[in-house]
């Protein structure tokens, strides 16, 4: 379902109803309250031995893999984890491919659907861009795009000066053939100093590429002056 790794997401919307973008289900509770006996926790910040327990115990290799782990199925495992940290990325990823898998929604021995988990993470932290950009890959996978754009207009504000974050922007909309946006995103990152080059590539050879307009203006007049 994922179809492209991107950046950050190597290993491997919904807000508040107070933050732009929200569906009516983040607003009837449709997706459930987060208060857990056991977290939330951030998956970002907190790193610590909750995470290794919680990781161990539920979110082994095996379980990442969608095999079934000791007793217990996939599904119950990645909620479990998914309840204790809710913006859980790789977890979130393995919800999704588990949908898929089953043909499904929700997988069996999860509470959620696969939107409501995505829901959860980013009504708990609404920042957190790579949780927003897993979303927002599903939604395209699921040819959701106004929905997706509504991720990604969202995910473009939080990104500020990251540019490996507005990187990433640039290649899902180069997944969703936005190549204006794509463009936009690609000259920005460049523009912040980020080095890798595959989204310029990659709109180059769509022939889509055009150089930022400072950039352009610069070549001009060493143009002119080196004819004759």
């Amino acid at each position: 379902m994922m179809k492209r790794p991107v950046g950050i997401l190597s290993l491997a919307a919904l807000l508040a109803a107070s933050l732009a973008g929200t569906p009516a289900l983040a607003q009837d509770g449709a997706c459930g309250p987060l208060a857990n006996h056991y977290g939330p926790y951030d998956y970002r910040k907190d790193r610590g031995p909750t995470l290794d327990v919680v990781e161990r115990r539920h979110f082994p290799l095996e379980v990442e893999m969608l095999r079934p782990y000791r007793t217990e199925s996939p599904g119950t495992n990645i909620a479990y984890t998914l309840h204790t940290f809710p913006n859980h990325h790789r977890a979130l990823v393995a919800m999704a491919k588990l949908a898929e898998k089953e043909k499904r929604d929700p997988p069996r021995d999860a509470r959620y659907t696969v939107d409501c988990y995505f829901e959860r993470a980013l009504r708990f932290r609404p920042d957190d861009t790579v949780a927003r950009l897993l979303y927002t890959q599903h939604l395209v996978a699921k040819a959701k795009l106004d929905e997706a754009r509504v991720q990604l207009e969202e995910t473009t504000r939080l990104a500020g000066e990251n540019p490996f974050t507005h990187y990433n922007i640039g290649l899902v909309y180069l997944d969703m053939k936005d190549y204006d946006k794509a463009l936009q995103q690609a000259q920005r990152a460049m523009a912040l100093g980020f080095p890798r080059t595959d989204l310029k590539d990659a709109l180059s050879s769509a022939g889509k590429w055009r150089e930022p307009a400072a950039a352009a203006s610069a070549s001009a007049p060493a143009s002119a002056a080196s004819a004759p």
